[in-house]
């Protein structure tokens, strides 16, 4: 029998904010967005957070985020915030432990992203699914510095959400070698954090094209 090849639409790239100081972090994002390879943006600023006038901080840093991204046509989610997603009129992602999905629908438009961590559960990508949400995630794919203690899932738990016929992002420890090994998952986004963001912002644009270049030979053989 003759093999032939399936071509597997190729994910995107989401790129996720680490906790630079604000300058350099915005000088990373600009860097990374110009590429035209960055297809969604997550703001988390844990660090930022934690300060005492966090709140008012990270209001002031991703409305200037928000505008950068608007410029380059790039959705924007915030992490874990809902009241901020709909005050600055973006998408937002929830932990299972932070925020309820039918609160963001209740506060956010149709048209703003909601994305729920799934971890490596296909009942909690069920119930992602059901409760209409834009994508699970499902991680962690590798060991990584942003969460070193998260349990790592099996290639049969990612094959398992891959079919609950809802879009699957993937995190945890991604490098543009690595994704390779998921080659042929129907796969909507891979979520980078450190393999892009942890760079001097002169490298950011190089490593954002051979990301392109990984997701260009993503197909598997049938």
């Amino acid at each position: 029998m003759t093999q032939t090849t399936t071509v597997i639409p190729a994910p995107k790239l989401y790129l996720l904010t680490n906790d630079d100081e604000f300058a350099l972090l915005y000088r990373k994002l600009e860097a990374a967005l110009a590429t035209g390879f960055i297809a969604l943006l997550q703001i988390r600023r844990k660090q930022i957070l934690a300060l005492p006038d966090g709140e008012s901080r990270l209001y002031e840093e991703a409305r200037q985020i928000v505008e950068l991204a608007k410029a380059y046509n790039v959705p924007v989610v915030i992490n874990d915030n809902i009241k901020l997603a709909a005050k600055l009129g973006v998408g937002v992602h929830l932990g299972q432990q932070d925020g309820e999905v039918a609160d963001a629908k209740h506060e956010l438009h149709a048209n703003q992203m909601i994305g729920r961590t799934c971890h490596g559960k296909v009942e909690l990508v069920e119930e992602a699914k059901n409760e209409g949400v834009s994508y699970a995630a499902m991680g962690a794919i590798f060991t990584s510095n942003t969460k070193p203690n998260a349990n790592i899932i099996s290639r049969q738990q990612l094959i398992d959400g891959c079919q609950q016929n809802i879009a699957i992002c993937v995190i945890g420890g991604l490098t543009a070698e690595n994704v390779t090994k998921l080659a042929g998952l129907p796969i909507t986004y891979v979520a980078v954090v450190g393999d892009i963001m942890d760079l001097p912002v002169d490298q950011i644009a190089v490593r954002c094209r051979q990301w392109h270049q990984a997701f260009s030979q993503w197909k598997t053989p049938t």
